[in-house]
């Protein structure tokens, strides 16, 4: 006879399917994600990083707004001021992420980039532990700290023995833009998981996206070119809008569920997979080559990867609703 209590037994069935539904959330985001570089170079030979971002951010708010708007009227806390301030603090550094992510496409391949982006993990798990005590256990895992210092080893050797790219040595102007995006990139992702948490992953990503599109809006008219989808042809703004569709809206409503099942830390830790499809595809449509370093590198990023999959997630925040 168990010693627990009923009610504990009769809860891990409905824990281990929350788990379940974390890392399949987790793994399509990695599929979905091993694509936004990807996208992005292509863009930039049409559009410049503020219109091509305002545009995707706009396209991709537009695409859950009817969905967010369904839920505010549903249930659950209303949209006011208390709401806009929450979802305006991660708002900020992914403004800053996807310009500069934009940015550091001109100065090295994507597939590079996807790799080298997956250090984040690093600046992540220091800043859950400093922001979210219930983040504190999974960090203490050995095998969290094993494949994370794998995965930035691999991260860090696929970038070092790189053969060179069509724009040469990355100068250091372009390694900061590229660390720039990486570190905001993981603030992001720590500080996006209260909203996610009290406003469920739809309205918390409606309100985000839409806050986004309106800071980029003002940058886009100073820096930018509005009028860029008037002059390109209708295959480019699709591909900008199918790159909207998927890795905006879809991916981020399956990673806020990510990181609302098994926690920040392990959820960017996992994303450490997503470059390998990145590398392939890269080498299949642009012509990157990696060296034999590089490969081995990559290897070793896998096998951080898996140990950190070793690590069981516990029950994360109560969230406002289900999705």
């Amino acid at each position: 006879m168990s010693d627990l209590p009923a009610a504990s037994i009769a809860d891990r069935p409905a824990k281990s399917a929350r788990t379940a539904e974390g890392y399949a959330a987790v793994f399509a985001t990695i599929a979905i994600w091993a694509t936004p570089s990807l996208f992005q170079f292509y863009l930039n030979r049409y559009y410049d990083p503020f219109a091509q971002n305002f545009y995707r951010y706009t396209v991709g708010c537009l695409a859950i707004l009817p969905f967010a708007i369904y839920r505010f009227r549903k249930s659950g806390p209303r949209l006011d001021l208390r709401v806009l301030g929450a979802c305006l603090i991660p708002a900020l550094p992914n403004v800053v992420h996807q310009i500069t992510q934009t940015l550091s496409l001109y100065y090295m391949g994507p597939g590079v980039y996807a790799i080298f982006t997956r250090s984040s993990v690093i600046i992540t798990a220091l800043l859950a532990l400093l922001f979210f005590p219930e983040e504190r256990w999974v960090v203490r895992q050995w095998q969290f700290q094993v494949g994370t210092f794998l995965g930035l080893l691999g991260a860090v050797g696929v970038f070092w023995f790189q053969p060179g790219w069509n724009a040469g040595r990355v100068p250091l102007g372009g390694l900061a833009i590229a660390f720039t995006a990486t570190f905001c990139w993981a603030l992001y992702g720590v500080l996006v998981k209260r909203p996610s948490a009290r406003l469920g992953t739809i309205r918390s990503f409606g309100v985000i996206s839409f806050l986004t599109s309106a800071m980029l809006l003002p940058l886009t008219l100073a820096f930018g070119k509005i009028a860029t989808p008037l002059h390109v042809g209708a295959q480019v703004n699709g591909v900008l809008a199918i790159s909207a569709v998927t890795c905006i809206s879809l991916a981020h409503v399956l990673y806020y569920i990510a990181i609302r099942e098994i926690g920040v830390a392990l959820s960017q830790t996992l994303q450490l997979l997503s470059p390998v499809g990145a590398v392939l595809l890269s080498a299949w449509l642009f012509g990157e080559r990696f060296s034999s370093a590089q490969i081995w590198s990559a290897a070793i990023l896998l096998c951080g990867a898996f140990l950190a999959t070793r690590v069981k997630p516990a029950v994360a925040l109560e969230t406002a609703e289900n999705f």
